[in-house]
């Protein structure tokens, strides 16, 4: 199996979750957090709506300048779902369309121009599941504690059986 087919299987499996998880979030909560040294829940709810259009970042482009850029205003569910909706149709065009010689290519993370981590793409790109994973679990760590379900990831929440 190629490397490409394997990342697209595994963003495949990502995807309903994460949306799951996104349409729960409350409108007008985006400056709540759980503590003073916690994201925002709007700042959070966006980073994981944004995170599958790393991977087309990574496959497009040869880094990524975490110090250059901004992040999309959002506004309400339906914009911070339409951005997770690109995201998502971003990585799978990208990972349909590269092959296994580029994915071993190696990509860099900047922070203003400084590298600070350089690895092959398909790492990079798996990497990004794991970390698409702990944002997301953080955001349901806010749900719980906005007295909001908790949808089912990898398994039953108090919420939710087996698949929700």
């Amino acid at each position: 199996m190629k490397l490409n087919e394997l990342l697209l299987a595994q963003l495949e499996r990502e995807i309903p979750s994460t949306r799951k998880t996104l349409e729960r979030v409350p409108e007008g909560k985006d400056d709540w957090k759980p503590h003073p040294k916690s994201m925002p829940l709007g700042y959070l709810s966006v980073l994981v709506s944004t995170m599958f259009g790393w991977m087309a970042t990574m496959i497009d482009s040869e880094f990524l300048d975490l110090g250059q850029g901004e992040r999309p205003a959002v506004t309400n569910g339906a914009e911070r779902l339409a951005i997770f909706d690109k995201s998502v149709a971003d990585a799978r065009r990208a990972l349909s369309g590269t092959s296994d010689e580029h994915l071993l290519k190696p990509w860099q993370l900047r922070v203003n121009g400084q590298v600070v981590d350089e690895k092959p793409r398909h790492i990079m790109i798996a990497d990004t599941f794991s970390h698409l994973a702990h944002h997301r679990a953080q955001l349901t760590v806010y749900l719980r504690l906005n007295d909001l379900p908790i949808p089912s990831i990898y398994g039953p929440t108090a919420d939710e059986g087996w698949g929700g």
